[in-house]
């Protein structure tokens, strides 16, 4: 059996969970259809779900169809839970792509095709609703060639030999040869994304849904698994009776109960996962489940291109690469909002550990807690996820809980190279860290890694070092948000024989980091980021003026707009998302409901109202004690507290770039893991 993980991915209310029904009881997996208008779907099992009549929670299904074992994972459709969709895509091998058949590519359309485009799925598409459609098969097919993809074809009447030929110049040499294409030569260009068939019917008639089965059986590829054991984790989460699943894609040998798992990468947990750089976890799978909706059955083992849950897990994250797998890609969709929690008489630590286990499962959701205001806070996708996340604490752990009105979710960089110095030495402690903080193009994070002769620091020390530098979010000193776009580079340090513990490099280590952004400030070279969204913006010609006048006053940049169809008109550009958050409930009402809005996270640049935004917030770096800038120095037996603007005329070692050694990344290999 030839076993691949298809992901079925749509714009809310496209007909996706719909369809996913259709598929399973056309397949033989369940012998009556369910609704999610009457909250029977086999899929939206969760309560809030059904409440709702929305995808939350990507959600397993086995198929099987001729010689092919399909793992269905019907993913969120809504924009606030992309996060969520964007982490299934890790671990799939094709995509179905949903479009309404009424409504076309829609607003978040665009971006899953992105996101699909990223990650390299190649992908089916199904023309869902097409016994509401007012377009024939053929034109909708030529908007999607347009909108999307030229390699969207049609194979409703089968496969279109002379278009699909036009995609690649082997194929079109044997079309010219013999007149038709192999399928195995159809089956490569659909592999590497040239070619997207399309399919055309109604999941909720049940119109069409033999045809798509038989083409994904036909039309899909075996892949050549490697035979050593390779798995990812790309998603975690709690059963009913609170155990730990760690979801698990085998891409490679395959997966025993009670088989010793060990990390090979740290996951997208952020500055949680980045500590578990410098250490190595080894676990036993207590128990395999492979899933479909809320049933479940247990298996002693999974094969490579399988989808298993798997308990006994308690440190694998979601991204984590396991075996011989390679490292994935960091995911490209990030919160651009963060709210407070308003905690109502609830104990705080009560609160704050259930958070703990949402963020376990949304790695995005960060919770952080603020130790001087006494504070906790969440990063967000938009107004659903906070009412759903607000409903889940509730349900889950009977926390009463409510959020106070959400903001912009900043970050900080430099743009001028830096060094900081940290010094930690109270009374028979000792440790001096030097760090070189250097600007990174955008959309590069943070980097750490050394230059340390092992001379001037012990390897051990180095580590050590780096291990604290990458277990915490650095706050800047400007608003105190996040830093981004910087290369944090161990470059000098010093420890002492008898009296320096492992403590000690932490304190150096975060008071570094901090200077050397308090030095930056000093020269102005302190910038804050913002998040911006690209947007395409479709509005009736005689709304182009007042779309115009908005856009402006939104500082986007855009282009200018051109003809979309015989009377509309479409832009296209970057706006800042605190500009556009409300936006589209104000074009709908000035377009009638004719206008659309498409947005898509295009990452964080300079801030437009960069001198309001900080006086606003007036944030004292200096007054931030747990992030102290301010370094501490022992004489005659007595420590004492010297300003960041004086430590490096204290400090004991002298930075010396001549001695630099070659640039050493802080990965598996620096912290000798295999």
């Amino acid at each position: 059996m030839n076993h691949l993980v298809l992901g079925i991915v749509a714009h809310v209310d496209a007909g996706k969970t719909t369809l996913s029904e259709a598929l399973l009881y056309k397949a033989g997996a369940i012998r009556r259809l369910g609704r999610v208008d009457h909250g029977d779907s086999v899929l939206d099992y969760n309560d809030l779900e059904r409440q709702r009549g929305i995808t939350i929670y990507a959600k397993p299904a086995v198929i099987e169809r001729g010689d092919t074992s399909f793992t269905l994972l019907d993913t969120p459709g809504h924009v606030d839970f992309s996060a969520e969709a964007e982490r299934t895509m890790q671990a799939l091998d094709y995509a179905l792509l949903v479009i309404d058949g009424s409504s076309g590519v829609q607003s978040h359309t665009e971006t899953l095709w992105q996101l699909l485009e990223r990650y390299q799925v190649p992908t089916f598409i199904f023309v869902n609703k097409m016994d509401h459609a007012e377009l024939t098969p053929m034109q909708i097919a030529a908007q999607l060639a347009d909108r999307l993809d030229a390699g969207c074809l049609s194979f409703d009447d089968g496969i279109p030999f002379e278009d699909c030929a036009m995609a690649d110049e082997a194929a079109l040499d044997e079309y010219m040869e013999s007149g038709k294409l192999t399928t195995d030569t159809v089956r490569r260009l659909i592999a590497e994304r040239r070619v997207f068939p399309c399919f055309f019917g109604s999941a909720l008639k049940v119109e069409g849904i033999d045809e798509l089965l038989d083409g994904l059986s036909d039309l899909v590829r075996s892949k050549a698994w490697r035979d050593e054991f390779a798995a990812r984790v790309f998603k975690v989460s709690h059963d009913g009776q609170g155990n730990r699943l760690a979801w698990i894609k085998v891409t490679g040998g395959s997966l025993r109960v009670k088989k010793v798992l060990g990390v090979a990468s740290a996951g997208w947990h952020g500055a949680s996962a980045r500590s578990s750089q410098g250490e190595s976890w080894q676990e036993k799978t207590d128990q395999l489940r492979i899933y479909t909706g809320d049933r479940y059955q247990v298996v002693d083992s999974a094969e490579a291109g399988q989808v298993v849950a798997a308990t006994g897990l308690a440190h694998a994250q979601v991204g984590c690469a396991l075996g011989a797998e390679v490292e994935p890609l960091q995911p490209s969709l990030e919160p651009v909002l963060t709210s407070t929690v308003l905690l109502n008489g609830n104990d705080a630590t009560e609160v704050h550990a259930a958070l703990r286990e949402l963020t376990d499962e949304d790695p995005q959701l960060g919770v952080t807690w603020n130790e001087e205001l006494q504070e906790l806070r969440v990063n967000l996708m938009g107004k659903v996820q906070l009412e759903a996340l607000t409903a889940t604490l509730l349900d889950r752990f009977g926390l009463d809980v409510d959020f106070g009105p959400g903001g912009i979710l900043y970050r900080e960089t430099i743009t001028e190279p830096v060094l900081g110095i940290g010094h930690f030495e109270p009374l028979r402690h000792y440790a001096e860290a030097q760090f070189l903080l250097e600007p990174q193009p955008a959309g590069s994070g943070v980097q750490f890694g050394s230059r340390c002769h092992v001379d001037d620091l012990d390897l051990n020390w180095q580590r050590l070092a780096l291990t604290n530098a990458m277990e915490r979010d650095h706050r800047g000193v400007l608003i105190g948000a996040p830093i981004t776009d910087v290369r944090i580079t161990l470059v000098a340090g010093r420890a002492h024989l008898k009296h320096t513990e492992g403590g000690d490099f932490r304190q150096a280590t975060y008071r570094a980091i901090r200077q050397g952004l308090m030095e930056a400030r000093e020269q102005g070279a302190c910038v804050l980021l913002e998040p911006v969204y690209r947007f395409g913006l479709r509005v009736p010609a005689d709304c182009v003026g007042r779309a115009m006048a908005d856009l402006q006053r939104m500082s986007a940049s855009f282009e200018s707009p051109v003809a979309d169809g015989a009377d509309r008109m479409r832009m296209e550009g970057k706006v800042p998302a605190s500009e556009v958050q409300d936006y589209a409930v104000t074009l709908a009402a000035y377009t009638h409901g004719q206008g659309s809005l498409t947005l898509r996270f295009d990452g964080y640049e300079p801030c437009h109202d960069a001198n309001a935004v900080i006086e606003a917030t007036a944030y004292d770096p200096v007054a931030d004690l747990p992030n102290t800038p301010d370094s501490v120095f022992c004489a005659h037996g007595a420590d004492y507290n010297v300003s960041w603007a004086d430590v490096p005329a204290h400090a004991h070692v002298s930075y010396d770039p001549v001695r630099l050694t070659d640039w050493r990344p802080a990965d598996a290999s620096f912290f000798g893991r295999k």
